[in-house]
């Protein structure tokens, strides 16, 4: 099953992706993460932030070349 992490706000680094989330549908740690085109990007290493509007960090397995307002998902 697939669903929708959230939107790249940042980058931290080169492998370090801030993703803002949906408070109603937080995902779990260590998820898969991939773009929108199915490729994997890396996993879901931590969820930081307010409550209300929380913030993902995602750890990519290798350099990261995603932009800002790039839409990514958890499987």
């Amino acid at each position: 099953m697939v669903r929708a992490l959230g939107r790249i706000s940042r980058t931290y680094g080169k492998r370090i992706l801030i993703v803002e989330c949906d408070a109603a549908k937080l995902p779990y740690l260590y998820a898969k993460v991939i773009d929108h085109r199915w490729k994997p990007i890396g996993k879901l290493v931590e969820i930081f932030g307010n409550i209300s509007s929380p913030y993902a960090a995602v750890l990519c397995s290798s350099d990261s070349e995603h932009v800002v307002g790039e839409k990514l998902f958890i499987k």
